[in-house]
């Protein structure tokens, strides 16, 4: 990586340097009519600089999917290959013999290619592109090519060749590759104004997508990566300029204190994403104990958390704040007929396809011709010998007489020869032994004309059936190499995660009241809440002003104070109480109001606007509780009822800029409050988002019900165990782990099971409500043991189960009304027996209003 960023620079400088002297030359052109040889020549020069970076640096070549450097190292390679392995600083010094860049770039580039682990066998220390561990030096390290390599990049009779930067040696244009490589290996490349960077792909489904491009189907390449993790490729717009793809990190809640990542995001290594982990502790944006890499033959970080930190939180602050989560912008270009090309990996994988089809064409078409030549001579040794033409030579004096002699001889047998006969195959029958003479075995040779018609026949139907011989090519190709190159990287849709909602509160929010300052500087003044830098904070003053800052050391937002606190955006929830005397009119107006959305440092006024307003009343609720308050007016008013009772949960909830409504026109003495109470926005609506695992109040995915403060959500996992969860929106689900997830109902959710017992070797029924209270905690209705196994599970009132099960060598079905069998009773019971017959199938009988999930239809892969 050192070596490529350092030619990067390099290529940057001497653009620079380039462009400021074209500049220079053409400002003297222009003023003072300067052809001197060197203005003309640095205009030129740099055209040409710039091409070949482009065309022989840094972008590859379609037809082969290789940058020089790369089908050089592969050149020589086969040059050397013998079938052992070659000690790979000989293979630098081969390909030096064609590359004219020193022996750096080679060993970059042979490392590189080796750990893509297709074309290259290797073998010792090749490095490690997961730890970002370097290879051991040229001398210690060995290479040869793959059986992969050697089966479709290499051809020498439909290779056009060039002669070497020396001209001493000839190096192939391109090599006749059949399979589109770059799409598998992936490229990256930066050239002078142009850049190409082409995201690898499973070699499988690119085998298969040929196929389907071959069949005239529609095709959707996917990135898959070497290092794992997971890949949001909804914004991948086929890999053009524009897209983008988010990747993730594998991690693992293991417990409430340790994470455990699993695999990395591709362009990552171990050592940058925990050096990048630690970065974000230090600076506070998450809270982490100490980070464990017990990276061997798989990736294994442990994250430990520290006491009271959530995992989920965390889990989501990694993604945020770390490079367990980075963003790659693919930019698909390359060179065709020396020209760079900017399009889509499926237009790619469409012309490599077609590529491929007609290299396997050549190649039918130069082994056909080769078995007609085979063909056409050995009809002429026939004739020759057979027909003992080789005696009338005899009496020949010259070699034009032989000549005349043999053509003669074979003019009345001219229709059994392929073709015209030639003075060169004259010659080579002249050439023939005695010996061979007289052994030739007449039938031998009939049987090999067979054979080779034969062989010729079925070329000429591949070659008119050559779509279908395509396809045969790559089903074989995904036959013999596809073993072990199924997808590693895991396709599926990330929530966009809100960084404020993440951060760890890692300051403390001060204010002075009076002076009107705010920040996490005052440590001598009065403490507000906990904070992160990222928040932003809402500050209410007397004179009915208020402003959302952001927070900083200090700030200064205005004297007098009312009311400071972290402010959300988009929070409909948290509504604000204010009683305030209007300056004009001297009325006092009620109103009850939300402030969801402002522009940052921007002051607004919550009264009229009238000179000589102020707030004399004033509260904030989280969750829109409703306020009773007790108003005395002042002594000296004429009202006759003096003290009187208001309920703010009868006040509409309005926008910040109404007036509200009119509380009293007498002065008042004092406000109390008497009485909160309950949310009079009733509860709040949480849907899920399944192909996510994430909840929400956008209206994504399925309603899971209304949710008020202290309710729960239940959650039944295929291990056998349930949980229940608060309905926080930075909760996480692993869906493919689940039965079934829903709002808890204490008094009316019933769960029933049907499982096998692993030491009475019989199938039980069980039904049971949740009796624990504890949340984010998991518990086993069914035993934590490898013999036992949950077949099925519901919250439906009356479930019903049609199961098949072995009897004898025979099957046999029934129908079970589950709640018929057994009455509620505690989650930890055994529960009454179904059968003791092996269940080898078991489905749910919907019912309209049951919802109700089988965990394994076939019950085989639990019990063998």
């Amino acid at each position: 990586m050192g070596t490529t960023t350092a030619l990067y620079v390099q290529i940057g400088v001497i653009f620079i340097f380039l462009i400021l002297f074209i500049t220079v030359s053409e400002d003297k052109l222009h003023h003072h009519q300067d052809n001197s040889p060197v203005a003309v020549m640095y205009k030129e020069w740099f055209l040409t600089y710039a091409s070949y970076v482009i065309l022989d640096r840094a972008v590859p070549a379609l037809e082969d999917g290789l940058k020089p450097v790369q089908r050089r190292i592969l050149h020589a390679l086969k040059e050397m290959d013998d079938g052992r392995y070659n000690k790979v600083a000989n293979v630098i010094g081969q390909t030096m013999q064609y590359h004219p860049h020193g022996d750096a770039s080679i060993y970059e580039a042979l490392v590189n290619l080796g750990q893509k682990e297709l074309l290259i066998d290797t073998q010792g220390n090749w490095g490690d592109y997961r730890t970002g561990d370097s290879a051991a030096a040229p001398r210690y390290i060995e290479a040869r090519l793959s059986k992969f390599a050697n089966e479709v990049c290499f051809n020498a009779d439909n290779t056009e060749w060039q002669l070497s930067y020396d001209g001493r040696k000839k190096e192939p244009v391109n090599l006749p590759l059949k399979f589109p490589l770059l799409l598998a290996q992936g490229v990256e490349g930066i050239a002078v104004g142009l850049a190409t960077k082409i995201l690898p792909h499973n070699f499988c489904e690119i085998i298969q997508a040929s196929i389907d491009v071959l069949k005239g189907k529609p095709t959707q390449l996917l990135p898959d990566f070497l290092t794992g993790g997971m890949a949001d490729c909804s914004q991948y717009n086929g890999g053009k300029k524009g897209g983008k793809v988010r990747v993730r990190a594998k991690i693992e809640v293991q417990n409430k204190t340790n994470l455990l990542i699993k695999n990395i995001p591709f362009s990552t290594n171990t050592s940058g994403l925990i050096e990048s982990i630690v970065k974000a502790n230090d600076k506070g944006k998450i809270k982490i104990k100490r980070v464990v890499d017990n990276t061997a033959k798989d990736v294994e970080i442990l994250v430990e958390l520290p006491a009271g930190v959530s995992p989920d939180l965390t889990l989501d602050a990694l993604y945020a704040f770390t490079d367990c989560e980075v963003s790659i912008s693919p930019n698909c270009c390359v060179i065709i007929d020396d020209k760079p090309r900017f399009m889509s990996v499926d237009e790619l994988l469409k012309i490599s396809t077609e590529n491929t089809r007609q290299l396997l064409k050549q190649e039918l078409e130069i082994k056909l011709a080769q078995l007609l030549e085979r063909l056409h001579f050995a009809s002429l040794e026939k004739i020759f010998i057979e027909k003992r033409i080789y005696r009338k030579i005899e009496e020949c004096e010259t070699f034009e007489a032989v000549i005349d002699t043999i053509d003669k001889g074979l003019k009345p047998y001219t229709k059994q020869f392929v073709r015209e006969v030639t003075e060169d195959d004259i010659i080579r029958l002249t050439e023939i032994k005695i010996k061979r003479i007289s052994k030739y075995d007449s039938f031998r040779a009939d049987d090999l004309m067979k054979q080779l018609e034969n062989d010729i026949a079925t070329i000429r139907q591949h070659l008119e059936q050559l779509t279908q011989y395509a396809i045969n090519f790559f089903t074989e190709l995904l036959k013999k190499y596809g073993k072990g190159k199924e997808r590693r990287t895991e396709l599926r849709n990330f929530d966009v995660i809100q960084v404020q909602q993440v951060a760890v509160a890692n300051e403390k929010l001060y204010a002075n009241y009076k002076d009107g300052f705010i920040g996490y500087g005052l440590k001598k003044d009065e403490y507000i809440c906990d904070c992160s830098d990222m928040d932003d904070v809402i500050v209410f003053r007397k004179d009915g002003k208020y402003q959302v800052v952001k927070v900083a050391d200090k700030v200064f937002v205005g004297k007098d104070l009312l009311y400071v606190d972290i402010w959300k955006k988009g929070d409909e929830r948290k509504i604000y109480h204010a009683i305030y005397l209007d300056g004009e009119s001297q009325r006092y107006y009620v109103k009850r109001f939300a402030v969801t959305a402002v522009t940052r440092a921007t002051e607004y006024d919550l009264t009229q606007g009238n000179k000589g307003s102020k707030i004399v009343y004033f509260s904030a609720h989280p969750n829109s509780e409703s306020e009773e308050i007790t108003v005395s007016l002042h002594p000296a008013a004429k009202a006759k009822n003096k003290v009187f009772s208001y309920n703010f949960g009868e006040l509409a909830i309005k926008g910040r800029t109404a007036q509200g409504n009119i509380l009293t026109p007498y002065p008042i003495k004092n406000i109390k409050q008497s009485n909160v109470g309950a949310s009079t926005l009733g509860g709040r609506k949480i849907w899920l988002d399944e192909s996510i695992g994430r909840l929400n109040t956008d209206e994504r995915g399925r309603l899971l019900g209304e949710f008020d403060t202290g309710e729960r959500i239940l959650i039944v996992y295929k291990n056998g165990s349930y949980e229940l969860t608060d309905f926080e929106l930075t909760n996480r689900y692993e869906m493919k782990d689940l039965i079934s997830i829903e709002k808890w109902l204490p008094e009316k959710t019933v769960i029933t099971c049907v499982y096998f017992h692993g030491d009475k070797k019989a199938y039980f029924v069980k039904r049971f409500k949740v009796e624990t209270s504890t949340i984010n905690q998991k518990f086993f209705f069914v035993e934590d043991s490898k013999t036992y196994a949950l077949l099925y599970a519901s919250t439906a009132e009356k479930p019903v189960v049609k199961y098949e099960y072995q009897v004898g060598r025979s099957k046999a079905t029934a129908t079970a009304q589950l709640a018929e069998l057994i009455d509620v009773k505690g989650w930890k019971v055994i529960g009454n027996k179904l059968t003791d017959h092996k269940i080898t199938n078991i489905q749910t009988l919907l019912d309209t209003k049951e919802t109700t999930v089988a965990t394994n239809n076939n019950t085989d892969s639990l019990f063998g």
